[in-house]
């Protein structure tokens, strides 16, 4: 289905603080509801930047309700199903995913930039040009006067501080977000569990069923995911998969050297070893390493949850508000739900905006919380180390490895992280107009 949209409103309501997944979609859904939004982003130039990102149904509704389903399954591969592996190859325990598993929408596989790019060219269509204002940062709130916020911006290219006045503003400004530095100061860093992820894209051919998220290993040591993410790819019968390499180090909870950076290059020889002699069915994967042109490294991190968003005419969106660990492949999609739980509360609440923030802040926080306490616990890797301590040189039967209880287990890990129940999906209202 898609949204009706509203005429463009001629003054900025709603300003968001950041140009990533959450705050276009949140652009994207707030003039759907006829609230007129822009944007300011600190980076000039907005390319088509990082790797490989999973959207769940529940953000593929979303996305399609939007109008954008079309783009999406130009750019996409639509996921088959999710399967397990220990280190040789062995298959563990896999289900179906998307379409398969009785959902109404696919799951999509597809390179995060591009996923960018589709909204960011939305956007401009639909907002206008201007919408979206590069080489500008936030860099704090002054009291509100009334019904209006002052916000002290910044033009990076001449170093000048201007202030905009607006309704409500919304930072969707990511893991090291300024507006959550302003409302809860003395954070700290992200918070560290010692694993490390190496990541890259490289053309290959088609692998274990060409539509599968492959996993393989477990955090305990090691663990390896692959999934394909071109549509165009698939069309000349080629792979662009993106892999994503986890090694565990011995180190404190909390102790991260340098900071979280996404585009921070990493090195083929610190991760090859970790995964020499590695084969997941057809799939060489240090040949696959050692073919990847340009390999990021970055620590798996997230914050604690918080007591409370925002404040006034202020709140939070996305990685700003709850970033997570990538267990459940839920972060990019939660910030799309995000924003449409935004606009519609801001529509319902119309115009008394602090109402509408606090309504959403009341849906989407608890939620939230609870999915990065379930990635946290990782609770699938629990019985993929088991299967590793148990049959360390691989097995025939899963089943003379983990119980029947056990793999049920496996089942209900993903329930907790992905957190959509189909039925409830597909049978749930449209949160659009």
């Amino acid at each position: 289905m898609h949204a009706k949209y509203a005429p463009h409103a001629t003054n900025t309501d709603v300003l968001i603080a950041g140009a990533g997944i959450g705050g276009l979609s949140a652009a994207l859904s707030l003039h759907a509801m006829g609230i007129g939004v822009r944007i300011v982003e600190p980076v000039q130039v907005l390319r088509p930047v990082g790797v490989g990102i999973n959207l769940l149904p529940h953000a593929v509704r979303e996305l399609t309700e939007l109008g954008l389903g079309e783009q999406l399954a130009a750019t996409a591969v639509p996921t088959a199903e999710m399967v397990h592996y220990d280190r040789h190859g062995n298959r563990i325990w896999g289900e179906p995913r998307g379409l398969a598993l009785g959902y109404h929408w696919p799951q999509y596989s597809l390179h995060r930039g591009a996923l960018q790019r589709l909204l960011l060219d939305a956007v401009r269509e639909r907002l206008g040009e201007r919408a979206v204002v590069t080489g500008t940062a936030f860099v704090r709130c002054a009291e509100a006067e009334g019904q209006v916020l002052p916000v002290i911006l910044r033009d990076l290219a001449r170093g000048r501080e201007h202030t905009v006045r607006v309704r409500a503003l919304v930072g969707a400004d990511g893991l090291y977000s300024t507006v959550r530095a302003q409302l809860h100061p003395g954070e700290g860093p992200p918070l560290w569990n010692g694993i490390r992820m190496w990541r890259g894209v490289t053309e290959w051919h088609p692998v274990l069923g060409g539509r599968t998220v492959a996993i393989a290993g477990s955090n305990a040591h090691a663990k390896l995911v692959v999934y394909p993410i071109s549509n165009e790819a698939e069309q000349r019968g080629r792979a662009l998969l993106n892999w994503v390499a986890e090694v565990r180090f011995p180190v404190e909870h909390g102790a991260m050297s340098g900071a979280a950076d996404w585009n921070r290059t990493g090195r083929l020889s610190d991760v090859l070893p970790h995964f020499a002699g590695w084969r997941i069915g057809d799939l060489d994967v240090p040949a696959l390493f050692a073919a990847t042109r340009r390999i990021l490294e970055y620590p798996m991190v997230d914050r604690e949850p918080l007591p409370w968003w925002g404040r006034g005419p202020v709140t939070l969106l996305g990685d700003a508000a709850h970033p997570m660990y990538p267990v459940g492949s839920n972060g990019g999609s939660q910030a799309v739900l995000d924003a449409r739980v935004l606009a519609r509360c801001l529509a319902v609440h119309d115009p008394d905006r602090e109402a509408g923030l606090r309504a959403y802040e009341e849906i989407r926080r608890e939620a939230t919380s609870a999915l990065v306490l379930a990635n946290r616990r990782m609770p699938a890797d629990r019985l993929l180390q088991a299967v590793a301590e148990r049959a360390p040189d691989g097995f025939d039967r899963v089943e003379d490895v983990l119980t029947q209880e056990e793999l049920a287990e496996l089942d209900a890990a993903y329930r907790w992280t992905t957190g959509t129940d189909v039925a409830e999906l597909n049978g749930r209202g449209s949160w659009g107009v």
